[in-house]
């Protein structure tokens, strides 16, 4: 059904990908602290901006991350709005935040130029940074910041601000501390819209909270919100976003359940402080409060689909991926990682033909440790999802995608590393087999 093509090669954890109004692919590079243009018909790469003052920790998820394209009605301009962590402390010690700034496109020259901060100081980490930016139907800037990897690994003694609200003085003094865990709506110039939803009686960026790692925002034709969020040891989400939407985490992963999850605060252990121990996936200390997720009472919207929903008694250090302790490929979730609603593709694009017979009603979603790209068909009135229908397979990190302006090709982003499993669940011991790379997938006649 579809013809696999390499466009492009040798890009740097390519993490957005993004149709510009002249057809080509503009790319962000996580790692390469730059934006690329891709021809999508030879593949030839030009450097629109390098980034050089982008902070990228080794290994991290940190970097140049998210891109939305604008074009001005009247005047034609083309901007770009990107988001990249940055460095704030002029000392070598490195205090990351996050900011977005708007580029101006110089298409003789072919490139960005003229830099105009729209946001500066929100926080940054090497874990968690979410960083999908979408430039909505009413010309709002939307943005994921995901919980910075707290309570786990290398941030276990960090709490989590998930589920707090800014306060008036933080958000009068420009102190975004609180902005972890959310998905901001800004005017294109930084500051807060007017009609945004006040919580805990203040109006702020904040649009929805509680949420863990939301890497997949996309709007449907008719202006509902998708989003697709990475799960701990269970329960990745397909969520719906509602103006001041509570979304449970770190109190609930996936729906009220109680299976296979509990909230460990490991930042309030007590009397052990949490510094003096050793973070487990497996292993909850006494001294760390633990929440069942029937123990969170308040109101929360609960996901239109999950993956990796088990039950209390699985297995999660299955012997398959014993060797280097790679756990986690074993565990049920799958890394979902970005979301393009084809409908909304084909309307941006005032596409004209047939496109792909039977997808107006579905995303497409990008996964990591599963090396799989999926179709998402969603129910009439797109509220629901009627059926998840596997794509393309591979020994790939899906990290994004793109649809061509004739709605016929699919091009897609890998990571440059990173682990993936096959299809019987085992890590892949060989390369990936397109590290770094622009696929595109073609329907045929």
């Amino acid at each position: 059904m579809f013809a696999k093509r390499v466009v492009a090669t040798g890009l740097q954890d390519p993490y957005e990908v993004v149709r510009a109004p002249d057809g080509s692919l503009w790319v962000t590079e996580k790692t390469g602290k730059k934006v690329t243009r891709v021809d999508p018909k030879t593949g030839a790469k030009t450097t629109l901006l390098s980034l050089p003052q982008a902070v990228h920790s080794e290994g991290g998820q940190d970097g140049v991350l998210g891109l939305a394209i604008e074009q001005r009605r009247g005047t034609g301009e083309v901007y770009a709005y990107i988001s990249y962590t940055n460095d704030i402390d002029p000392t070598p010690a490195v205090q990351a935040r996050t900011k977005i700034e708007r580029y101006t496109y110089d298409p003789v020259q072919k490139r960005l130029h003229s830099p105009k901060a729209v946001i500066a100081g929100m926080p940054a980490s090497n874990d968690h940074q979410s960083a999908r930016l979408r430039l909505g139907p009413d010309g709002k800037l939307y943005y994921t910041i995901g919980d910075q990897g707290v309570n786990q690994f290398g941030n276990t003694c960090k709490p989590s601000y998930a589920m707090r609200l800014p306060t008036a003085h933080e958000v009068e003094g420009r102190d975004w501390i609180a902005y972890q865990g959310k998905t901001l709506r800004l005017n294109t110039d930084g500051s807060v819209p007017s009609d945004n939803p006040v919580l805990g009686g203040v109006r702020s960026h904040v649009y929805t909270y509680g949420h863990r790692n939301a890497q997949g925002l996309a709007f449907g034709p008719d202006g509902t919100l998708y989003s697709n969020e990475q799960g701990p040891k269970t329960d990745d989400e397909i969520n719906i976003l509602k103006k001041g939407g509570n979304y449970g985490w770190p109190n609930v992963s996936g729906y009220r359940d109680d299976k296979a999850y509990v909230y460990a605060n490991w930042s309030a252990s007590w009397p052990t402080p949490c510094d003096e121990l050793t973070f487990s996936n497996f292993e909850i200390p006494k001294t760390v409060p633990v929440q069942q997720e029937t123990d969170f009472k308040q109101p929360f919207v609960q996901p239109i689909h999950t993956f990796g929903t088990v039950g209390s008694d699985f297995n999660f250090q299955n012997p398959r991926c014993a060797q280097g302790e790679e756990w986690s490929l074993c565990w049920p979730t799958i890394a979902p990682s970005s979301f393009e609603h084809y409908g909304m593709s084909r309307k941006s694009a005032e596409a004209t033909g047939k496109g792909i017979p039977g997808w107006n009603n579905s995303l497409v979603m990008t996964t990591l440790k599963d090396g799989t790209v999926y179709r998402v068909d969603l129910t009439p009135g797109g509220q629901g999802v009627s059926k998840v229908t596997e794509l393309f397979m591979e020994h790939n990190r899906f990290r994004d995608t793109e649809f061509s302006a004739d709605g016929r090709s699919l091009f897609a982003a890998t990571d440059s590393a990173g682990p993936v499993r096959d299809a019987q669940g085992s890590p892949v011991s060989d390369p990936l087999e397109n590290p770094g790379a622009i696929i595109e997938y073609r329907l045929q006649d």
